[in-house]
C-alpha cells in the first residue's frame, strides 16, 4: 500500500550517452511531491530480460555454469536472457529456455517484474518459474558466453551457496522467490493481477 505516497515529477531529461539498444545514459531534472528540485538524477536504461527457474520431470532445476564479465568469473545462473524489441516476456522466456538448454516447458507462472537498481532503473527482470521441463533440441544460444548446462536438487541448490557459486543477485532473488513455497505463491498472485 503506498498511503499517501506520491510519485517525483520529471521536469526535464536529457540523454547523455546512447549505446541502444544495450546502453542509455539520462540525466532528469525531477520535483518531490514537497517541491524540492534534483538537478541530475542520472538514469540508466539496460534491456529488460527474463530469467527462469525451470524444473523438469524429477523436479531437478536447469542451471548453467558459465562465465559472467560483469562479476568477472564463472558461476551458476539460471537460464535468462534480454527481450527483443517487442516481445512479450513471456515468449522470451521460452526462446531463452530453448536456445540456452534445448528444454521446452508447458507449465508457466509468472512470477513478477522487477526493476533491478532502485533509484536509476537499470533494467527489469521478468521472473518465470517452469516445471516439466523436457529436453527437444541441442542447444544453440549463439551468446558470447559458453555454458554447460547442470541438472541440480533444491538441496544441491542450497549446497552451492556454501561453495560460492552464485556472483549475480538476480539468481538469488530467483532462489529465495521459488524455494520459499509461500514467498512463490503470493508472487504468482501478484504478477496474475491485472496492472493498475
Amino acid at each position: 500500500m503506498s498511503g499517501n505516497l506520491k510519485p517525483w515529477t520529471v521536469l526535464e531529461r536529457r540523454t547523455l550517452l546512447d549505446a541502444g539498444p544495450f546502453l542509455k545514459v539520462h540525466a532528469e531534472t525531477v520535483e518531490t511531491p514537497e517541491g524540492r528540485r534534483v538537478e541530475n538524477f542520472y538514469q540508466v536504461e539496460q534491456m529488460d530480460f527474463v530469467q527462469m527457474f525451470v524444473e523438469d520431470a524429477d523436479g531437478r532445476a536447469l542451471m548453467l555454469r558459465t562465465y559472467k564479465h560483469g562479476p568477472r568469473r564463472v558461476s551458476l545462473t539460471f537460464p535468462a536472457g534480454a527481450l527483443n524489441t517487442g516481445e512479450e516476456p513471456l515468449a522470451a522466456a521460452k526462446r531463452e529456455l530453448l536456445e540456452e538448454t534445448g528444454y521446452a516447458a508447458e507449465n508457466w507462472t509468472a512470477l513478477g517484474s522487477y526493476v533491478v537498481q532502485g533509484n536509476q532503473r537499470g533494467c527489469v527482470c521478468h521472473m518465470f518459474h517452469a516445471r516439466n521441463a523436457r529436453k527437444v533440441a541441442e542447444a544453440d544460444s549463439g551468446d558470447l558466453e559458453e555454458m554447460r548446462l547442470e541438472l541440480l536438487t533444491r538441496a544441491e541448490l542450497i549446497a552451492a551457496a556454501a561453495e560460492g557459486d552464485y556472483a549475480l543477485l538476480p539468481v538469488i532473488a530467483m532462489l529465495g522467490a521459488v524455494l520459499l513455497p509461500e514467498l512463490r505463491d503470493n508472487l504468482a498472485r501478484s504478477a496474475a493481477r491485472p496492472a493498475p
